[in-house]
């Protein structure tokens, strides 16, 4: 991935199209025979922990939505492989144009690129809640069932959330799980 003479790129493309794109622009490059000239085509995702309707679901969410990476020999001005490589991303449906400053790509440094990989290959996944504090909730499980209160602190790594509850006239904290809340 880190071969002398390759770069990475980003290509701008329609939103909501990016794996349509990284689709073509392999298949392009399989039928022109361009793996000397296009190596890796990536749309970077992470995975996520997504709760809704009390079902935890684990979702791919884009890094960079409308954006595909694209490792390619280094585009060069006047360069006939180059402008060959250039020409064939450029010219695949779906493709808006590199993130350049003129008329030719710049390529990411090899620091950005890593960060990118790395945050693709997270372990854990994030988790992404539907409220956050000073939110009004619902408790819909366990012993504080139909109470509402406000949401003081959310533990992403624990899946927890701190709630505040009025119960007897007083202010009470009461630690839960996300899927024991839901917004009002």
């Amino acid at each position: 991935m880190n071969a002398p003479g390759r770069k990475w790129y980003f290509v701008h493309t329609y939103s909501g199209h990016e794996n349509k794109v990284r689709n073509a622009i392999k298949a392009t490059v399989e039928r022109m025979d361009a793996g000397d000239k296009i190596f890796h085509v990536v749309v970077p995702t992470e995975d996520e922990i997504e709760i809704r309707d009390g079902q935890r679901r684990t979702v791919k969410r884009k890094l960079y939505p409308g954006y595909v990476l694209v490792q390619t020999i280094e585009l060069k001005e006047g360069d006939p492989a180059s402008d060959a490589a250039w020409h064939l991303i450029r010219n695949t449906t779906g493709v808006t144009g590199f993130v350049s400053s003129g008329t030719r790509p710049v390529p990411l440094s090899q620091e950005e690129v890593n960060h990118i990989l790395r945050a693709m290959r997270m372990e854990q996944p994030r988790v992404r809640v539907a409220f956050q504090p000073g939110q009004s909730v619902r408790i819909v499980d366990g012993p504080f069932e139909d109470f509402v209160g406000v949401v003081d602190e959310i533990n992403t790594e624990k899946g927890r959330v701190k709630v505040i509850v009025n119960m007897f006239g007083r202010e009470t904290p009461v630690e839960l799980d996300f899927l024991q809340v839901e917004r009002v």
